[in-house]
């Protein structure tokens, strides 16, 4: 039953990478820029390099955040079809959001890569929207369904400024 349920979890996940992270990061920055560059490669280069390692970090921690939403959660990041069990593990021991940190990021790398400030824009408005659905549903949800354990985890685990060391549920004084 577990393996079928991670299986399901690993295609509703896929689904929803390309329907969610995948239209917000890939698809509306294509059809705002094409992807083409404003100015040359080498303009700014240091910046246009720190572009590529944003967007580069981006996509890998959105893979490693999806993955952890399959084998530690059972579930999707979906709200149609959630997690059984509060992901806690890996980056999110760091940062309660760090799939909206990493779609962010992933923006304002391609903002610099492409030097095009119509992204920079773009991505305020993202992170806005971003910040809205976590304060009006998710923390409401995820408090809901998960009771004191999220109230653990959200008074040791900040929403958007990482933590310099990895939260240990076993060892919380306050749990």
């Amino acid at each position: 039953m577990g393996a079928m349920r991670r299986t399901t979890a690993a295609a509703g996940s896929a689904l929803f990478f390309a329907l969610a992270p995948g239209v917000v990061a890939g698809l509306v920055p294509w059809l705002l820029t094409g992807w083409r560059a404003a100015a040359p490669l080498s303009t700014w280069w240091p910046l246009r390099l720190a572009g590529a390692v944003l967007v580069i970090a981006g996509a890998a921690v959105l893979v490693h955040a999806f993955a952890r939403f399959v084998t530690e959660g059972l579930g999707t990041p979906a709200p149609v079809a959630p997690t059984s069990h509060l992901v806690i593990g890996g980056l999110y021991r760091y940062v309660r959001n760090p799939m909206y940190l990493a779609v962010t990021a992933t923006i304002l790398g391609q903002a610099l890569l492409l030097w095009r400030p119509v992204l920079l824009a773009y991505a305020a408005i993202v992170a806005g929207a971003f910040v809205a659905f976590v304060l009006g549903y998710e923390q409401p949800t995820l408090r809901q369904q998960f009771g004191p354990s999220y109230d653990a985890y959200r008074r040791a685990v900040r929403a958007w400024w990482p933590r310099l060391h990895a939260w240990n549920p076993e060892h919380d004084e306050r749990t």
